[in-house]
């Protein structure tokens, strides 16, 4: 057997063991959460976003679905709602501030605040090898500034709670750091973003910005960027890098304020995101969205899992 099959060998089995996982109910002392736990997923309406709204409501957890377009977002309450789970829908656009503020304003008015933020809301151009960057700046702005603005708004609304609130952000493997296969290749952008005592918003603000400008000058080819489906692995890096950075301004926070905050690969999911080419089912990508927001003794912040484990950044 080479290396490749038994890499997938691996996997199967792992999926195999989350599969058995999930048919073993959180016991009483477990569940931290009730139904009056407020949960809010963004871009929900469909695929990844969908499931972990209908998993984290079959917990019992009441869960706010936004989408960006509301006749899709209703769409999508409805079914949840027509299965018996408690999902309300307020639309939502993440690059739009007022629509932040709005949504914002609805939570605090309607919940008097949230307790689990998942951020899903995203977008992808590119399939297959295609590596086209025409849409650069709309990927940036929503997968990275749009979640990051996201994460401000919301954090002050995030209720106190012995458990702790949680917030987890859907990004991928293809933003890690040091991949081999599609790494930055520009050494001194790699320590900057690695070291996490020195990371600084303005620091991850300014590599997405260097990079926008490449695209407009047409120099970004040499610019050491990762090379596969460049434009949406660099968003999913500034999203790693950004829940890191997170994660250590709020570790000072005392007993009862805590906010815990990690992301997490979904893997290869077969969704429209992929133009339906994944090999992994929307139900099994939303698992460790969903296991995160749920940890019963939640101590892990700033951190980054794939299939329930902890991987590098």
């Amino acid at each position: 057997m080479d290396k490749k099959e038994r890499a997938k060998e691996r996997k199967e089995k792992r999926r195999q063991e989350i599969s058995l996982l999930r048919t073993i109910p959180y016991s009483d002392h477990q569940r931290w959460w009730s139904s009056e736990t407020i949960a809010v997923v963004t871009g929900a309406n469909r695929g990844i976003g969908f499931e972990i709204a209908h998993q984290l409501a079959s917990h019992g957890i009441t869960v706010v679905l936004t989408s960006r377009e509301t006749a899709v977002g209703e769409e999508a309450v409805k079914v949840l709602q027509e299965g018996g789970l408690n999902v309300a829908f307020h639309q939502l656009d993440i690059l739009d501030p007022s629509s932040i503020q709005a949504f914002c304003d609805w939570i605090k008015e309607t919940y008097g605040g949230l307790d689990i933020l998942i951020n899903n809301a995203g977008v992808n151009f590119n399939f297959g090898k295609d590596n086209s960057v025409e849409y650069a700046e709309m990927v940036i702005q929503t997968n990275y500034f749009g979640t990051k603005n996201m994460i401000k708004a919301l954090i002050p609304l995030m209720r106190p709670s012995p458990a702790g609130a949680r917030i987890v952000s859907v990004t991928s493997r293809l933003g890690r750091l040091n991949s081999k296969r599609n790494g930055i290749s520009n050494v001194e952008v790699t320590q900057q973003l690695e070291d996490v005592d020195k990371l600084s918003e303005e620091m991850i603000d300014n590599t997405m910005n260097t990079f926008l400008e490449q695209v407009k000058d047409g120099t970004w080819e040499s610019g050491g960027w990762p090379h596969v489906h460049t434009d949406y692995s660099l968003s999913k890096l500034a999203v790693n890098a950004y829940t890191r950075l997170t994660a250590r301004i709020l570790e000072e926070r005392p007993e009862g304020h805590k906010i815990y905050v990690n992301c997490y690969c979904p893997g290869w999911v077969k969704t429209a995101m992929t133009g339906w080419a994944g090999h992994v089912s929307p139900e099994e990508a939303a698992d460790t969205a969903v296991w995160l927001a749920l940890l019963p003794d939640q101590f892990v912040s700033g951190k980054f899992f794939a299939e329930r484990r902890e991987i590098n950044f």
